[in-house]
């Protein structure tokens, strides 16, 4: 078996150490190159002392140089087969990953900061557990799919993380709220967002959202206010202006292709909406 301490010793920077918090052991490790920016790492760890470390997830960012960074996600979970072990799943995206995006995206963004190297812990969420479980099974047609799909997965990943860490999570005192005191409720209203970020061209009703994340729809109006600080209706609405105003901006599409694109009912209930957001008619973007 290999000492922890010989795995710190092939990847720099890694802190895989001090995520444990103690002293270990690696019984087995397979590496996934996902990409040439994206690499994985499963880990079967043996603790030598006698109570586990509990359950949970960090982000660490390593600034390497201007707009440079490397990220990595650690996720620990106990293995319910054996005593004092446990699976370490290591998601390292390296700065070739980053040098997609612009800087100044990055920069907008916690933790993004090119002078401060930093360490966030967060709770291991009923759907991230279902996304870690996909991305080591993946598999593809052809290891070009599989690759596509791991890549997925690892974005995913990559995304709750960020979210999780930026958006800090406090129990509503507001009594019709308290339900999102469960973990597995703040998960549906999280579920809820995603659809309504990939679904903003295609308008969606509450009822039709409920029973997609099987959620009581008054309790997923308050718990999506409460969350967001939005109603579901504001935030579709903010979703939809946000991407008009990016069409719109590309001189490529008419304001009616952008009204049709987006799925509004007519020209007219577009540039009302478009106004009452931004205090400007659709065409002024144009001229």
């Amino acid at each position: 078996m290999r000492l922890v301490k010989d795995i710190i010793s092939i990847h720099t920077n890694t802190p895989l150490d001090r995520f444990l918090g103690q002293q270990a052991q690696v019984l087995n490790r397979e590496e996934i190159r996902v990409s040439h920016s994206v690499h994985v790492d499963y880990l079967d760890i043996a603790f030598t002392e006698t109570t586990l470390p509990e359950e949970h997830a960090c982000l660490y960012l390593f600034p390497i140089d201007d707009n440079q960074f490397c990220l990595q996600l650690l996720y620990l979970q106990h293995d319910e087969s054996k005593a004092y072990t446990a699976h370490v799943s290591w998601i390292q995206f390296l700065p070739a990953f980053f040098d997609q995006y612009p800087a100044e995206s990055l920069m907008a963004n916690s933790p993004f900061r090119f002078d401060q190297t930093t360490e966030q812990q967060f709770t291991i969420c009923a759907q991230t557990r279902s996304l870690l479980t996909q991305l080591q099974q993946a598999t593809g047609l052809t290891d070009f799919l599989q690759s596509l799909q791991q890549t997925e997965l690892s974005l995913h990943l990559l995304r709750r993380s960020l979210e999780s860490i930026a958006v800090p999570f406090t129990v509503c005192q507001v009594p019709a709220c308290r339900f999102l005191a469960y973990e597995t409720e703040r998960d549906k209203i999280g579920e809820a967002k995603m659809i309504l970020d990939t679904r903003f061209d295609q308008p969606i009703t509450i009822k039709e959202l409920s029973r997609k994340v099987a959620m009581n729809e008054c309790y997923l109006k308050k718990g999506f206010k409460a969350l967001t600080g939005k109603t579901i209706h504001e935030y579709q609405q903010e979703l939809r202006i946000s991407k008009a105003k990016e069409l719109l901006k590309g001189q490529e599409h008419s304001v009616s292709d952008v009204a049709n694109l987006l799925g509004f009912s007519s020209i007219s209930h577009f540039s009302t909406a478009f106004k009452k957001a931004t205090g400007l008619k659709p065409c002024e973007l144009l001229a």
